[in-house]
């Protein structure tokens, strides 16, 4: 799993892209998107990765969430 903070993601064998939030998949991305994201996210330090995992997930979150301890 790649990503140093909340979001982590993983590339499968049919290249293809998971991406997680807190270690549980939230979407997944596959053809030019997965290429696309593959291709931002290999220049990537940890801040801009981080932000470019959040856009990619979409709007999953809503703002009900807990915040963590």
């Amino acid at each position: 799993m790649n990503g140093g903070g909340e979001f982590g993601w993983q590339e499968t064998k049919d290249g293809r892209v998971r991406i997680s939030w807190r270690g549980r998949v939230v979407t997944r991305l596959s053809g030019a998107r997965a290429a696309r994201f593959r291709q931002h996210a290999e220049g990537a330090d940890d801040a801009e990765l981080q932000s470019l995992l959040a856009r990619s997930t979409g709007n999953f979150k809503r703002g009900n969430e807990r915040r963590g301890p």
